[in-house]
C-alpha cells in the first residue's frame, strides 16, 4: 500500500498496536439464576482496562490452556508466529457493569452444561482465579432524543439490555422483548413505568410478538442483538416499518450451530451480514 498523506504529514503503514490486556483477579462468583453466573473481577490490573460509557460495552476474554504454562499478559504476536497451537481462545462477553473507583468489572456468563469454553470456566471459577480481558468495545447507549425505545434480544443480550434499561430516563417509553426459555432466568432491573416488558420462550414467539407490536408515533431508538438468523428477521421487520438505519444498533451475538471462531470469521461473508 502506498504512503498516505494525512493532515499534511506523510504517513507510512505501521503495524497495528495490539489491544491492551487487563489481567484481573476473580473477586466473587454469584449464581444469579440457574443459567447465569456473574463474575466480579478486578485489582491492580484494572488500570489496563479501556472503559467507555456504552451500555453494550464488551470485552474479549482470553482463555489459555493451563498445560501451556503461559503467563499473562500474553504476547499474541509471538505466539501467532512461533507457537500458534498455544494461542489462547478468545470469547466475546458483554460487561454488565464497570466500577473505576472500585477497580472491578462484572461480567455475566450464560452457562449451558459443559458446552463451550467460557461457560464451563465460569462454573468452575473461584476467587483468586485469573481473568484476562482486552477492550472494551461497544457503541450503543439509549438515545435521549428518541420518542420511544425498542430493545430486542435473547439470553445473550440480557446483560446489555439490562444496562440499557438502567440508562433510560425515568419518563422513557417503549418496549423490551426478550426470548429467554427458563422463567427463572428472566431477570431485569426495574424499568420506567412507560416501558412494557414482554418475555417469550422462543425466538419464533419473539418475532411474532414484534410483528404484532403496537407501533407508536415517531421512529424508535432500537437495540436488537441475539442469534444471527433471528436478528436478520428482526431487521426485515424493521425495514417494513421504515426505521432509519441511524436509529438502529443491530447485530448478531452468535449463530446457531457455530462456535465463536467460525461465527466471527463469517461476519465478513454474505452469510454473516445482517443488512
Amino acid at each position: 500500500m502506498n504512503p498516505t498523506l494525512v493532515s499534511g504529514a506523510r504517513m507510512t503503514d505501521q503495524p497495528r498496536k495490539a489491544p491492551s490486556q487487563a489481567v484481573l483477579e476473580v473477586q466473587a462468583v454469584e449464581q444469579v439464576s440457574p443459567d447465569l453466573i456473574r463474575i466480579t473481577a478486578g485489582g491492580d490490573g484494572y488500570a489496563a482496562f479501556v472503559d467507555n460509557d456504552s451500555t453494550d460495552k464488551y470485552v474479549k476474554i482470553l482463555f489459555a490452556d493451563p498445560a501451556h504454562g503461559l503467563v499473562p499478559p500474553y504476547d499474541l504476536s509471538r505466539l501467532r508466529e512461533d507457537s500458534p497451537e498455544k494461542l489462547p481462545t478468545r470469547r466475546t462477553y458483554t460487561v454488565r457493569s464497570s466500577d473505576p473507583e472500585q477497580q472491578r468489572l462484572l461480567i455475566d456468563f450464560v452457562v449451558h452444561g459443559d458446552e463451550g469454553v467460557a461457560g464451563p470456566w465460569a462454573r468452575r471459577a473461584r476467587p483468586g482465579d485469573t481473568l484476562v480481558v482486552s477492550g472494551a468495545g461497544g457503541g450503543y447507549r439509549p438515545r435521549s432524543d428518541a420518542p420511544w425505545h425498542l430493545l430486542v434480544g435473547d439470553h445473550t443480550a440480557l446483560p446489555a439490555i439490562s444496562s440499557a434499561v438502567e440508562a433510560l430516563a425515568p419518563d422513557a417509553v417503549g418496549h423490551v422483548l426478550l426470548s429467554v426459555a427458563d422463567p427463572s432466568d428472566r431477570i431485569l432491573p426495574d424499568v420506567p413505568n412507560g416501558v412494557v416488558v414482554m418475555w417469550t420462550a422462543t425466538d419464533d414467539e419473539l418475532l411474532t410478538a414484534l410483528t404484532a407490536l403496537p407501533w407508536a408515533q415517531g421512529h424508535p431508538g432500537v437495540f436488537a442483538h441475539g442469534e444471527r438468523g433471528t436478528i436478520k428477521a428482526v431487521r426485515a421487520l424493521l425495514k417494513e416499518r421504515d426505521v432509519p438505519r441511524e436509529h438502529l444498533s443491530i447485530s448478531a451475538y452468535w449463530a446457531r450451530g457455530r462456535a465463536e471462531d467460525q461465527f466471527q470469521a463469517e461476519k465478513r461473508e454474505p452469510i454473516g451480514q445482517i443488512e
